[in-house]
């Protein structure tokens, strides 16, 4: 079993920036793929991004977010840069075991943080 608890989240003003942390508890935190997703009111839940060896991220946020781990720690980090009104969303990390499966998909991930809410404003 793994418990995620994520933290960092507020209210920004567009342009602003915000660093999202995940602490991760349970099991060996280095062995797992590590990812952010998004859910706004009335959407999907979507990918942001992701890490384990290497990074991936959606193509609204290359340039702006960037992804990071400490597995000493047992932390996942996103650095959120440059803010939009369009990156409101509660913010969720997740955790996955397989390294071979889509890493964008929801499906694939085996546990789930609570969530934190990010508000840009314009």
């Amino acid at each position: 079993q793994v418990q995620l608890v994520e933290s960092g989240g507020g209210l920004v003003q567009a342009g602003g920036s915000l660093r999202l942390s995940c602490a991760a508890s349970g099991r060996t935190f280095s062995s797992f793929v590590m990812g952010w997703f998004r859910q706004a009111p009335g959407t999907e839940r979507e990918f942001v991004a992701a890490i384990y060896y290497t990074t991936y991220y959606r193509d609204s946020v290359k340039g702006r977010f960037t992804v990071s781990r400490e597995n000493n720690k047992n932390m996942l980090y996103l650095q959120m840069n440059s803010l939009k009104p369009e990156d409101t969303a509660i913010y969720y990390c997740a955790a996955k075991y397989s390294a071979y499966t889509d890493y964008s998909r929801t499906k694939n991930y085996d546990y789930w943080g609570q969530g934190t809410q990010v508000t840009v404003s314009s």
